[in-house]
Formats: structure tokens, sequence, C-alpha cells
């Protein structure tokens, strides 16, 4: 955690330094004046009683001004930051500071004024302030859980509830620039997001978030903003940290949100007010919240399945109807896409990639004519703040995905727009299945198809795995109109490194993506393997934000997508551009899908694959636009043991 190595000045390094006591006015002259006073807690704690959308409160001048400055300068000189990125969030983070009195004594010398103020938020003192202001009971002096998080432009921590373990109150003390008052034009904000309790069809009593926040904190040097962890309840995100636009002041300190973020928890055994089994009974209440906010009965959008039998009844043999394309599916499917992916050739050559593979990314899938209407339809609503209309729902509970979306509907009667017949006509059609069967070598059934809209500062999906026994064949459809996301600027790359025959001239075209990688605007859609092994929820000690899925640097680059393996199918010179995701290194990336327009994204889905869609910056030209569809595999072996069975 500290940045520099000291020599040794000969005093056991494995001895850790045992908190000083100190007198009560020592502990308060910590504090800023009248903290403690009984009319300045009467006040806190009646405000604290009627906040809303949970119970909170927010105290300026906490600590005294010269002791903080003097924490912030040694944070600034002597500790390290770590930077981490997950599906949840993206900061900067110090290490535990619960572990300070372990450092050598060499170290610790470098952080006097950090250790002060840890033993002061953590004394019996605070501690009972707390307590009495918020009702929480008795709080832990023992356990300390705190770290410094820090939040440059295009950091951000997304929703979650902070119900892990034992812990009891959750808290935030800034440290941003004391001498450049924080604006709230920055970004940075705690947002509390309310909730509402609804009988799911056991009869069971829930709390769903909406989807939306109703309390805005900004942040502002030398404020404490707490509250009582409540499971289903104290919903709360960390608004992303705004780049500097074009014309703003640069008189603006770098806008980095400093922080010292963490817990108070229960008490421990040995400690007043300890109670036995306590610990025990938060588990089974931690994890009864994990099921039932597992349970997607209120979440939106549910699946709407389409099923294609009333279209392969009409056939005489719906068997053979259903695996030949006839003149009237290529009639059909030729006023949407490039021509070239209905050759023979390249749909046998798709196929083959695709069973060594089990994925495709198809470049210039809808044809010029069709893509072009397309993107005049989507240019009208890029990046505008547009309430939702015209069939266009937001997805919710916020602690797992948060868009705009639409369903197919076949049965809709105005297709003129060209994203409607997109979405209502040409990929419901059994000629599109008919077709993606081929390409892929699956048979296949009903489907899903949703239109996605994801708005820059806005939105994301969370890391869900696919739970089912039988594989599932996903498709997105990315018709993101507008540049910067990573997928543009990597193609021109691939180019410019055909041109070159030299090693040399490949590695110097691969390095602006990471020269590049603060730029990163998110967006993409990664699929990760899933982890073997069951985390233990219970474990603090880990991280000081609820846990996420780690992403590999490679991902978080400009291109979010990784590296990418060859194809190992050469391509016709006429073909359009077939190209494939991967990466070789062992970093859980199985397949990424970076913003971009007009291209098609295959997958088959196993059991335990994780995917979610990284949160959108607001430092992004535009929003990411896609349609998504989920197709049903039907397992022929299956048919075929059923068939022989019945022969015999």
């Amino acid at each position: 955690m500290v940045k520099r190595k000291h020599e040794s000045n000969g005093t056991d390094a494995n001895v850790p330094v045992k908190k000083t006591a100190k007198s009560q006015a020592e502990v308060h002259a910590n504090f800023g004046d009248k903290l403690f006073e009984k009319d300045v807690v009467t006040k806190y704690r009646e405000d604290y009683a009627q906040s809303g959308p949970y119970l909170h409160t927010v105290v300026s001048g906490l600590i005294n001004d010269s002791l903080l400055r003097s924490v912030r300068r040694e944070i600034i000189d002597n500790v390290h930051f770590t930077p981490k990125e997950t599906d949840i969030y993206k900061i900067h983070q110090s290490g535990d500071l619960a572990n300070l009195s372990g450092l050598d004594p060499s170290a610790l010398k470098l952080l006097p004024s950090l250790l002060t103020l840890r033993d002061s938020l953590y004394s019996a003192e605070f501690r009972a302030w707390v307590s009495e202001v918020s009702g929480a009971g008795p709080l832990s002096g023992k356990k300390t859980d705190m770290a410094v998080n820090v939040y440059a432009p295009g950091c951000h921590l997304l929703c979650h509830d902070d119900v892990i373990g034992t812990r009891r109150v959750s808290y935030i003390l800034y440290l941003t620039d004391p001498d450049k008052p924080w604006q709230a034009n920055w970004g940075g904000a705690l947002r509390l997001y309310p909730t509402e309790e609804k009988t799911d069809s056991d009869g069971k009593k829930v709390r769903v978030p909406h989807y939306d926040f109703t309390k805005v904190i900004p942040p502002a040097w030398n404020q404490l903003s707490f509250f009582t962890v409540q499971p289903g309840q104290s919903f709360h995100d960390v608004e992303e940290v705004l780049k500097r636009k074009e014309g703003e002041s640069e008189d603006d300190g770098g806008r980095i949100r400093m922080a010292i973020s963490g817990w108070f928890h229960i008490p421990q055994e040995g400690e007043e007010g300890f109670e036995p089994g306590l610990e025990e009974k938060l588990a089974e209440r931690s994890s009864l919240q994990q099921l039932q906010s597992k349970n997607d009965e209120f979440d939106l959008p549910q699946e709407q399945w389409i099923d294609y039998e009333d279209d392969t009844n009409k056939a005489e043999d719906a068997e053979e109807e259903e695996v030949e394309f006839d003149e009237k599916d290529m009639d059909f499917l030729i006023q949407y896409m490039t021509p070239q992916y209905l050759t023979p050739d390249t749909v046998e050559e798709l196929s083959e990639l695709f069973a060594e593979e089990s994925s495709l990314q198809l470049a210039n899938f809808l044809s010029k004519k069709f893509s072009a209407r397309l993107r005049k339809d989507i240019e009208l609503h890029d990046g505008k703040t547009e309430p939702a209309t015209n069939g266009w729902a937001t997805a919710t509970p916020p602690h797992k995905h948060r868009y705009r979306f639409k369903h197919a509907d076949r049965a809709a009667a105005d297709t003129s727009s060209a994203y409607d017949e997109l979405l209502n006509k040409f990929l419901p059609s059994l000629a599109f299945r008919k077709w993606l069967s081929l390409a892929t070598g699956l048979t296949l059934a009903k489907s899903s198809i949703l239109a996605r809209r994801f708005r820059k500062s806005l939105d994301y999906t969370l890391a869900t795995g696919y739970n089912k026994p039988e594989a599932q064949l996903e498709y997105c459809l990315n018709v993101t109109p507008s540049k910067g996301w990573g997928a543009d600027e990597e193609e021109e790359e691939e180019e410019e490194v055909k041109e070159k025959n030299s090693k040399k001239a490949k590695a110097k075209a691969k390095k602006p993506a990471k020269e590049d990688e603060e730029d990163n605007v998110g967006g993409y859609e990664l699929y990760m393997a899933g982890d073997d092994d069951d985390e233990d929820e219970d474990d603090d000690d880990d991280a000081h934000s609820d846990h996420g899925v780690n992403i590999p640097p490679n991902a978080a680059s400009a291109t979010g997508a990784g590296n990418r393996r060859a194809a190992k199918h050469k391509k016709k010179a006429a073909d359009p551009a077939i190209y494939q995701a991967g990466n070789e290194e062992d970093d859980g990336i199985l397949f990424s899908n970076p913003a971009n327009w007009n291209t098609l994204s295959v997958v088959l889905r196993d059991r335990g694959v994780l995917r979610f869609v990284k949160y959108v910056s607001e430092s992004a030209k535009g929003d990411r636009w896609d349609v998504i569809g989920a197709v049903e595999v039907i397992d022929d072996d299956d048919e075929d043991d059923e068939e022989d069975g019945a022969d015999e």
C-alpha cells in the first residue's frame, strides 16, 4: 500500500503498533467543533429519522480541518493506488487501511495522521455518536474496515446495497481538494435509490429498487455521509466523474474524487454489545436477500418467446421446409442482408467456422441500402435525452441492469421505419431463422428478440450467468452509428497492419490501443467464464465495494474487445469481412463484442457463462444500439435416439 520501501531501523517489523489510549478530550479534538454537543447530536438524529429514500445523513466539517489536510497530503505522497475494473465499478483503490497497525515502523512513520484518523473514526466516542444518530445499535471498534478510493474522470460505481457479512453502517468521508471546491457538474455524487414493496407469486414481500435515483449527494471536502446497511433497501451508486469538456475551466485540480469509505460492523466477541449468534443471523438474512434478488419475477424485460410452429405447419412437409432455402426465402432475405452472406459457399464456410469456434462475427451484415435507411432512423435519436415512448421501456432493477428496451412484435401493423422493420419483420422471420440454422449447423426452435439502447452516462448490464442445462444460441446485431468505441479504430489498424509486412510494423500498429486505455468509454459486451468455486460472500477483506467480475486489462483497453485471433479459414477476396473474437491468453474472456455499426455476432452459450455490457461513459459520442436474440437449440442426438427407440 505504501509507495516507497525504506530501510529497516532495526525494529521488529512483525510487531504491530498498538493503539494508544486517548482521552475523551483528545478524541474530540480530532473532530469538528461542537460535533459531540447534545443539541448537535439531537439535530442529526432527527434529520436522520426523517431522511429518504432510506435513512441516511450528511455531516459537514466532520474532522479537524488541519488533521484532514495532513491525512490528504500523506495519502498523496505515500499511498499506492491500484486501478480496478469490474462489471460494477471502475476505481483506483488503496490497500486495506485496517492493516495500518501491521505496517513496519519505518513505513508507519509516513502515515501518522492517517493512523490518527482511523483510530478516531473507530474510537468508542465516535462509534457511540454514529450509533445514537442512526439507531443502528452497538458498533465494533475491533473490526475496522476502510480503504481510500480515488475516482478519476471516467470512474464509477454502479447500483448495489452493500449487504455483505457483518456490516452495520456504511460511510464515506470525502478528501477532495479543500482549496478547489468540488462542483456538482463534475459528477461523482452518491445517489440513493428508492424501493417499492411487492408481493411475489409465493405471497412473500420483496423490495424492488426503482430504476432511477431520488437523492443526490455531491462530494464536498470533509463531508461524511453514512447510512444503515439494510438488505434489499440501501441501494446506492456513485455517479461517474465526468471528464472536462472543451471550453470548461482547467482549474479543477484534475477532478480527482478522493474519499475514505468503509463500514462499521457489529460488535465482535469480547466487545460491549456482542450478541452470540448475531453474525450467523445476519449471514442467513444476507443469503435470503441474495436468493430474493435472484428472483426475476419483477425484472424487466421478461423474455417473450416467438414460436414458429404456426409457420412450419403451413408447409406440407414441415421438416423438409425447415432446412431448405427456397426462392421465396431468398427474395425476402436479400431485402435486408448483404447478398454475399446468402451464397452457399459463404454459408458453408460460416457453418464450418462455427463448428470449430462456437462463435461468429460478421461485418457489414445488413445490405448497404437497408443499413443506410436504418442508420438514418437511429441517428435521429442517438445521444438524445428522450422519454420512453413508442413501445420502449426501461430495464429494471438497477442492481442488475438499466437500459431502454423494446420487444419484437411480429403482429405490429406499423413497420414504416427501418428500425421497426428490422425488429418486427426481418429478425423474427422464419426465413432468417432458417439462414441462422444453416450458418451455425444447429437445429433451432423458438426465439426471443429484444432491441436495446444503452444511453451514455446511464446504462449497463451487470454480469449474469446462464443456468439452463441446454446450450442456447445468442446473437447480437450491433447497430451503433457513432464512432469512438474502439471497434472502428481497430479495424483501421488491422487494415494498416495488412499493408505492412514486417513484425515491427505490426507492433507499431497495435500500440495506440494501450496509449488510449484511459479513453475507454465502455459499452462493450463480454462473455466470460464463471468461477468454478463459489466465492465467500462474507469475505470483507478482499474488496471494499461489492464484488464484481474482474475485467482483464486488455478488455478495458480502447477497444474493449481484447486481442483477436486470426481467422483459421482463409477468406475469399470477394467475401465480406468475416472475423472472430477471442483471446489466446487465459484471461477468462470467451467472446467480446464492442459497440460498432452493422455487425452480427453469434455465440453458443453454455451453462455458467457470464455475460454483461459495460457501463457506457458520459464521454461516449453516442449510445450503444443493438438487437439481441436468444434461440432455443434442439439436440439432434436426442431426437435420433428417440427415433432409434421407436424403430426398435
